[in-house]
């Protein structure tokens, strides 16, 4: 007769052989192609010694195609939660080794068992996806699992972070849940996305493109956006998505963890009278100056590959938790053009969706002219922002550090868009165009007829520049709070958010919004 000891090692033994997935051979050959094994990214994403697996034992139930005499533990992906800097994570993570991390009936439900927690529970989730896609000898039952795991990738959206990590192929039907979710990572060279893949193209189209530039890491960081982080490599990547989580909350309903440094909250920024050009038509780099307005060290840069005329990322003032967004004169002289205004909305609603608060740093010479952008619909997406600003609720404080011109200055979050303090350097400039520009309208006749018309149009422009394109104009009818000192701007930035600590704002009830999307 068995005994409890004998009941117990069978146990073991079983979890033994399934924790091992499709078996040493398929273990090495992860390997073998600089891929980790599902369970050693988990031991890189938790910390020591915090997950828990749930639905272990799970197997398919296929007959088809021969597949009742193949046996696959845990049906190719494993799920559970852990600890994240002493946090609660849920997760769910393909398992190359099993039938090529293949999705089938029991595999979504274990994904759709965990997502389904994640919600309950207010916890963020990751999906860690290395999959052939779809599993085909099961058909119906798995474009069935993608439908329910989208279902609840869009129903969860804003309510708990969802975080994507591709460090394998992702194609077809699988690319949707990552693209539904908050934020994906890649791996140069091991992370693969894309809804028709080379060999389709080439037979539909003729089209030859290598995996690598249809769908790689550099691909989707740079020119799609799809991807927002991209890393060097797995060890690198998981780093750094335990970092962004810092930045987060649990859910929608709490807010991030405020981490303090040694940094001062009274720090001057002296370095910038000397950095920041007077002359609005040179450029500079505005990561040098978020660098020194944030608590040292703490920006994280979200999408820096990708439409770089406009900057996103996550820092901490005073060791609280702030989205920033912030025009980057170094290029395009920081016009804002279709990929950057989509890539801001996104960023803001997902901070005003989380409770976090934002930060908006102004130097704008407007949309970027041209037909290209008006075909590419620079209207509609250009509306994102201004639709993405107006909705949110969080704290806003916006700093003006040069000019801010026609409607980029409003979609800048300007005072109507219900910037809650706005401020602005002795620099700054709100205006429908710039002084020369104004002034050549304005006074065209009288500089055409003047007998010295170079001499007529700089005394109009100076007049203009006296009169409008100074920031005492827009100060003397409210619609900047606040002229600082550029040394200051660290202290006037913390002191602003502090004052908008306990802020409460409501909007007016709807089923759902209508972004112009």
């Amino acid at each position: 007769m068995k005994t409890m000891r004998d009941f117990i090692a069978d146990f073991k033994n079983r979890g033994k052989t399934f924790e091992m997935g499709g078996g040493e051979k398929a273990i090495a050959s992860q390997h073998k192609k600089g891929k980790l094994y599902v369970r050693e990214r988990l031991e890189l994403l938790f910390d020591s010694g915090t997950f828990v697996e749930i639905d272990k034992f799970v197997e398919h139930r296929s007959s088809n195609f021969g597949m009742d005499k193949k046996t696959g533990p845990g049906d190719g992906v494993i799920t559970g939660y852990g600890h994240i800097d002493g946090r609660l994570v849920y997760v769910y993570a393909d398992d190359f080794t099993v039938f090529g991390g293949s999705l089938g009936e029991m595999h979504a439900k274990k994904i759709c068992k965990i997502l389904d927690l994640a919600l309950e529970t207010g916890s963020p989730v990751i999906g860690i996806h290395d999959s052939g896609g779809g599993r085909i000898q099961e058909g119906v039952d798995a474009k069935h699992g993608y439908g329910e795991i989208f279902y609840r990738n869009s129903i969860m959206s804003g309510v708990v972070p969802q975080i994507s990590i591709i460090v394998g192929p992702c194609a077809g039907g699988a690319v949707y849940s990552p693209a539904l979710t908050d934020f994906i990572f890649m791996v140069d060279e091991l992370s693969h996305m894309f809804v028709t893949g080379p060999r389709v193209i080439k037979v539909a189209l003729g089209e030859d493109i290598s995996e690598e530039d249809l769908g790689g890491a550099k691909s989707h960081n740079t020119k799609s956006g799809v991807a927002h982080f991209i890393n060097a490599n797995e060890q690198e990547c998981f780093l750094s998505v335990r970092r962004l989580l810092s930045y987060l909350p649990q859910n929608n309903r709490s807010t991030s963890p405020g981490i303090k440094g040694p940094d001062n909250p009274n720090r001057t920024l002296d370095e910038l009278i000397d950095y920041v050009p007077v002359g609005y038509n040179q450029g500079y780099d505005m990561k040098v100056v978020v660098d020194a307005l944030v608590d040292q060290g703490t920006f994280f840069e979200t999408q820096g590959l990708f439409a770089t005329n406009i900057i996103t990322g996550f820092a901490r003032l005073n060791g609280d938790s702030v989205g920033i967004i912030a025009n980057q004169p170094r290029i395009q002289a920081g016009c804002l053009d279709v990929n950057a205004s989509v890539k801001a909305a996104r960023f803001i609603r997902f901070c005003d969706a989380f409770n976090i608060p934002l930060l908006t740093l102004v130097d704008v010479p407007g949309f970027l002219p041209g037909s290209h952008q008006e075909y590419s619909g620079i209207i509609r997406h250009g509306a994102k922002m201004l639709y993405a600003y107006s909705e949110a609720t969080v704290p806003k404080v916006t700093l003006l550090l040069r000019k801010a011109y026609g409607g980029a200055h409003n979609a800048m979050c300007s005072k109507e868009l219900r910037a809650d303090l706005y401020l602005t350097w002795p620099t700054g400039e709100i205006a429908v165009m710039g002084a020369a520009e104004a002034a050549k309208v304005i006074f065209r006749k009288e500089i055409d007829d003047s007998s010295n018309p170079d001499v007529t149009r700089q005394e109009r422009i100076e007049e203009y520049q006296r009169d409008f394109s100074n920031p005492y104009a827009a100060a003397r009818r409210g619609y900047v709070d606040r002229i600082i000192e550029p040394q200051n701007s660290r202290i006037e930035v913390i002191r602003a958010f502090d004052a908008l600590r306990t802020k409460h704002a409501a909007l007016p009830w709807k089923k759902h919004s209508n972004i112009p999307l």
